[in-house]
């Protein structure tokens, strides 16, 4: 297999972890605020996050980093916080084979942008498939 077929089993394993990460935390937001929930989990992720870049040696590599790319991580990192707090307060109050499907639903927000802002081809197959995610999402929710 080529490297450049790799990248769909991190893709897998995200959508592994994803759901791992759901169940947990659905678990965990029982009895305590979701708020403190995300920030609690956050610390860890830091931490993991921050590690590896010290295993890899990539701890000089941040001072390279271009204003642009920086500028987008950090929104990237808003987004992810604003979403992760909004998710943990949805799982408090539904059941979470309700939350997911509802949070997937952001694959269509991903065509979308990215056909706007990214200049991606929205093509049939993406317009069919979107349509089929919406129809179980629905489903699912309904």
């Amino acid at each position: 297999m080529h490297t450049e077929y790799h990248w769909w089993i991190f893709a897998l394993l995200s959508a592994i972890f994803a759901a791992l990460t759901t169940i947990s935390a659905k678990i965990g937001v029982e009895s305590v605020n979701s708020n403190l929930a995300t920030a609690l989990r956050t610390i860890v992720i830091l931490v993991i996050a921050w590690g590896i870049v010290g295993i890899e040696g990539q701890f000089k590599s941040v001072f390279q980093i271009a204003p642009k790319t920086l500028f987008f991580l950090a929104l990237s990192g808003v987004t992810t916080g604003l979403s992760w707090l909004c998710y943990f307060r949805a799982l408090q109050m539904a059941p979470a084979s309700w939350v997911a499907p509802l949070d997937k639903s952001s694959l269509v927000f991903v065509i979308l942008f990215a056909a706007l802002l990214l200049k991606e081809p929205l093509t049939l197959k993406a317009i069919l498939g979107t349509i089929f995610m919406l129809a179980g999402i629905l489903i699912l929710v309904v």
